[in-house]
Formats: structure tokens, sequence, C-alpha cells
């Protein structure tokens, strides 16, 4: 559920730039939003992500479309709130990108992605839906180092899970002491007759 709320937000978000970007900027138009550190600048993207790779709409919207296969079939498996959140974040970004290069102009499977976004960090110029692409690897690093898996628990919790099962079967498979005489008693203690004689009258 919390994997489907993320992709949908981030999908819809990065669509409703788009659609404001194109309806309001011409392409190559440069908009400051906070001086140098921000700014709008509309292109047409027929790479991958931040421009990579232009010229080859047709092999990045395949890719798309086995990259957003996987993820639905491997979303059942995630039992961890962070990993869905991981997963929404890629799901939701590459369906913007993926519905740009499927149905935008020059045609379908091979338009271009809208972006919009231009930081002095980086001399590509990318769109909401990169910045969420970006930060599902980013979580995916944080969660690998931290060793939390898709269940949400640490390798170092199932570690002390088996040390315990251990334990509990060594307990249960030592002998339980016998009651009574302890077998040190039983050799110091004087052998008797077992039939005792019969005092004399």
């Amino acid at each position: 559920m919390i994997l489907a709320i993320v992709a949908l937000c981030v999908y819809l978000i990065d669509q409703i730039a788009k659609v404001l970007v194109v309806s309001n900027l011409y392409e190559g138009q440069r908009v400051e939003v906070l001086g140098q550190l921000l700014q709008f600048n509309f292109v047409k993207n027929a790479g991958a992500a931040f421009s990579i790779g232009s010229g080859s709409t047709w092999i990045f919207s395949i890719v798309g479309v086995g990259v957003l296969g996987f993820v639905v079939w491997y979303a059942p498996r995630i039992k961890s709130t962070a990993w869905a959140i991981l997963f929404g974040l890629l799901l939701g970004g590459l369906l913007g990108n993926l519905t740009d290069r499927l149905f935008r102009e020059p045609g379908f499977g091979v338009g271009h992605v809208v972006d919009f976004l231009q930081i002095p960090l980086l001399p590509a110029i990318f769109n909401l839906a990169d910045v969420a692409i970006v930060s599902s690897m980013a979580l995916f690093l944080i969660l690998t180092i931290r060793g939390i898996g898709l269940d949400g628990r640490r390798a170092t919790d199932e570690g002390d899970d088996v040390e315990e099962v251990d334990a509990e079967e060594a307990d249960e498979t030592e002998p339980a002491e016998q009651p009574g005489v302890a077998e040190g008693d039983k050799e110091s203690r004087p052998l008797t007759d077992e039939h005792p004689e019969k005092p004399q009258p």
C-alpha cells in the first residue's frame, strides 16, 4: 500500500509539473527561481536521466518497461516500510519518464522527456522523476549499508535469532538429572545382603 501511494504521488507531481512547464515556458527559456542555485530551463530530452544517451530513446523505453515490470512483480515480497518507499520512488519516477517516451512527440516509444530543473552542481538538466529515481538509489545504499532486509530486519538481528534457536536446541538435548541418590553416594554406600539371616531364638 505504501509503495503504491508513494509511486502515485511521485507520478502525479512529476506529470503536473511537466504540464505546467510546457504550458508556461517555451523550449530553451530560462527562469531563475532561487538565483543561480535553482533555475527552470525547459528542454526536451531524447535520452535517459540527466540527458544521458540522447538519440537512443527507444532503447530506454524498452528498458523502462522491463524495469517497471520487475518492480511490479517484486513488490509483494517487500515487507519493510523503508524498502516500500524506495520502490515507490523508483516506480513513480520510471512511470513519469516512461509516460513521456510513450506519448509525447515525436512519436510512440521515441517521445522526448520534459526536463526543466537546473542546479550549479550538475551540468545536465533534469526533472522530478529523475529526482525520485536518484533518491531511491541513495536510499538503497543507506539500507544496504545498514544491513536492513526487505522484511525490515537487520542481518545482525537474524544472526541473534539463530544463536537463540541453537541455544534452545542445546538445552533441550541436555540429559535431565535423575532424581534420587547421586552416583557417588551409590558407590560409597555399603552393600547389604538382599536376604538377611533370621535372628536365632
